[in-house]
């Protein structure tokens, strides 16, 4: 079974950075595009950063490029968002989304972690 499993999240001041890392589960499994989303209260689920399985990286916020990197490990099978310089407006939990193939699908489907918290506050 294929999990997707966040951790690093947590609280921090203002100007701080963050690492958070996303680990998939299961064997006999083939990961495309992975990504990070976010939702703070009161907003709709907003997409942050995806990265292929070559490495290539799209932001889709001017803001998010200016101070997040998304990477990855293809043979740990994990990928990475490295926040920096964070503001009370990145407060949000943060979702990490893959598309993943499995042999007992033998198709690739899209899944979702279970969310790790950001606050940023003084």
């Amino acid at each position: 079974q294929v999990q997707l499993v966040e951790s690093g999240g947590g609280l921090v001041q203002p100007g701080g950075s963050l690492r958070l890392s996303c680990v998939a589960s299961g064997s006999r499994i083939s990961i495309a595009t992975m990504g990070w989303y976010r939702q703070a209260p009161g907003n709709e689920r907003e997409l942050v950063a995806t990265i292929n399985n070559g490495g290539v990286a799209t932001y889709h916020q001017d803001s998010f490029e200016s101070r997040f990197t998304i990477s990855r490990h293809n043979r740990n099978k994990t990928v990475y968002l490295h926040m920096t310089d964070l503001k009370p407006e990145d407060t949000a939990v943060y979702y990490c989304n893959a598309d993943i193939w499995t042999v007992e699908q033998n198709a690739y489907r899209n899944y979702w972690g279970q969310g790790t918290q950001v606050t940023v506050s003084s």
